[in-house]
Order: structure tokens, then C-alpha cells, then sequence
């Protein structure tokens, strides 16, 4: 009787700590999405911010957060994916693997703000990249990388050892098998876990007041030479992303409408990181039912 009793318990505090989570998180998303809906347009979306007149957009800014994320994957992706191979099939439990596991672990638990001091030192400063997008790209790399590390880790441990076994009995080499047995069966899952580091690379602030700057140039969306300094596709120039436009305009903003753009900006970013996040978990587990045979 006492254990039906201290069962019901324990089964009624989880469930109303996942309540209390569900409840919050639906009021913040609602309470985002009802102010700042009304003010998204297709001229606020297409418009250049504006300073100081009201009725600025923030076609800029929403460019340079796409551009910054591009970026940021073309370069964190690989690595993370290669760094998750190494470690789940040739890393041996040795002192040099604990001490690799362990900054993934740190560099996965260190706060933006400290990135974004380090991308300054290093990548605006030391290596003399100035405030660029490719200096926040590179910064954003540092603790996005940890991430698909352990995504791609664990997505490869996942699959059944038999899988891999069979592979290598029929004669095939190991980095072929990992080429061509594991790497494609964990392929949903990395997937995913790039897909969902993509929403924390949009929505990311801190690292990027120290990095990629909190202006931009007049963008010219007729040049796209990657060396002029007006082009869209320049790496080496300042861009305020979208999430530094949200804290810029709520504390150094003087427009009339200042309160209206924050609100539709923030509606905007809500938006596109709960696509991300969507789209991961569909796509991931639509590819998997194709990769298993199930659908």
C-alpha cells in the first residue's frame, strides 16, 4: 500500500513539474507572439532599420543572421562530425582521450559571454580580423563544435555493433565501413543535432557584441562580389544579426517606434528557431524511416 501510494506521489510531482514547464514556456512563447506578430510585415521584413525615423525593418539584420549561420555550420559541422568519429571508433580509453572528452565538456558548458571575450582576444585582436562575421562565425564554432561532437558521438555509438561486424567480416576496411555502413545509418541523428545547434547559433547574442559587431555597413544587394565592402557575401565586414538588433534597439534605441520593432523582431527570431527546431525533428525522423525500411 505504501508503495502505491509513495508511486502515485513521485508520478504526480513529475507530472506537474512538466506541467509548470509546458504552462511557462507556452506563456512566454504566447506572450511574444501575440505582441510582436502585429507588427511583422512584408515591408518590415524587407526594409532597412532605421536609428532614428520610425518604421524601420530589418532585412539587414535577418540577412546577416542567415549569412552568420551559414557560415558557422560550413565550418563547425565538419569538424564536430569528424571530432565524433574520432572518439566513438579510433580514440582509445587512454589519459589523451579523458583529457579531450573533458574540453568538449567544458567548451560545451562555457557561457556565451566568455566566447564572445575569447573571439575578441583572438580572432578581433590577435589575428586581426577587426568585428567581422567571419570572427563570429569562428567564435560561435567554439562552443558549437562541442555539440556535434557529442551529437555525432553518440549517434554513431547508437547503431548496433553487429552492424559494424558484419561490415568488417565481409572483408571491408574500417574507414570504409565508417564511411559507408555507420556514418549513413547515424546520418539522422547528426542531422538533428545540426539542425537544433542551428536555432542556438540564430538566436545568439553575447558572443557576437565582442565578435561580429553591433553595425552594419549599407548592404547592396545588386553586388554580390564577396570583396567589396558593401556586398552581402563580404566575410570580413561588421554585421548586426538580428538577436544584437533586439538588444540594441531595447537599450540604445531613441525611435518612436523602438518598442514596436523589439516586439516584432523578437516575433521573428521566436519564429525562425522554432522552425529549426520543427524542421530537425521531421526531417530527422522522416530520413530514418527511409534509412530503416519503416515508412
Amino acid at each position: 500500500m505504501n508503495r502505491r501510494i509513495t508511486d502515485k506521489i513521485a508520478t504526480g510531482f513529475f507530472i506537474t513539474c512538466a506541467g509548470i514547464m509546458v504552462v511557462t514556456l507556452a506563456l512566454l512563447l504566447g506572450y511574444i507572439l501575440a505582441n510582436g506578430l502585429k507588427e511583422v510585415s512584408w515591408s518590415f521584413l524587407t526594409s532597412d532599420a532605421s536609428s532614428v525615423n520610425a518604421g524601420g525593418g530589418i532585412k539587414n539584420q535577418l540577412w546577416n543572421s542567415f549569412y552568420l549561420l551559414i557560415l558557422t555550420l560550413l565550418i563547425s559541422a565538419p569538424l564536430g562530425v569528424l571530432g565524433g568519429i574520432y572518439l566513438a571508433e579510433y580514440a582509445k580509453p587512454n589519459k589523451l582521450t579523458q583529457v579531450i572528452r573533458t574540453s568538449v565538456e567544458v567548451l560545451s558548458s562555457l557561457p556565451s559571454i566568455v566566447v564572445g571575450m575569447f573571439g575578441l582576444l583572438v580572432f578581433v585582436q590577435w589575428f586581426n580580423m577587426g568585428y567581422s562575421i567571419i570572427a563570429g562565425a569562428l567564435a560561435l564554432t567554439v562552443f558549437n563544435l562541442p555539440i556535434i561532437v557529442r551529437v555525432s558521438e553518440d549517434s554513431i555509438r547508437s547503431i548496433p555493433p553487429t552492424v559494424k561486424h558484419a561490415s568488417l567480416a565481409l572483408g571491408v576496411s574500417h574507414w570504409h565501413t565508417i564511411k559507408t555502413v555507420l556514418v549513413p545509418a547515424a546520418f539522422p541523428g547528426i542531422l538533428t543535432g545540426i539542425l537544433l545547434s542551428a536555432g542556438r547559433i540564430f538566436g545568439e547574442a553575447a558572443a557576437l557584441l565582442f565578435t561580429a559587431g553591433l553595425s552594419s555597413p549599407n548592404l547592396s544587394f545588386q553586388t554580390w562580389n564577396p570583396f567589396d565592402n558593401n556586398s552581402p557575401l563580404n566575410p570580413f565586414r561588421s554585421a548586426e544579426t538580428l538577436s544584437v538588433h533586439i538588444w540594441k534597439v531595447n537599450s540604445q534605441g531613441i525611435m518612436p517606434d523602438v518598442d514596436e520593432i523589439a516586439n516584432g523582431s523578437a516575433a521573428v527570431l521566436i519564429l525562425f528557431v522554432l522552425a529549426f527546431n520543427l524542421i530537425a525533428r521531421i526531417l530527422g525522423s522522416y530520413i530514418y524511416k527511409k534509412s530503416s525500411g519503416t515508412s
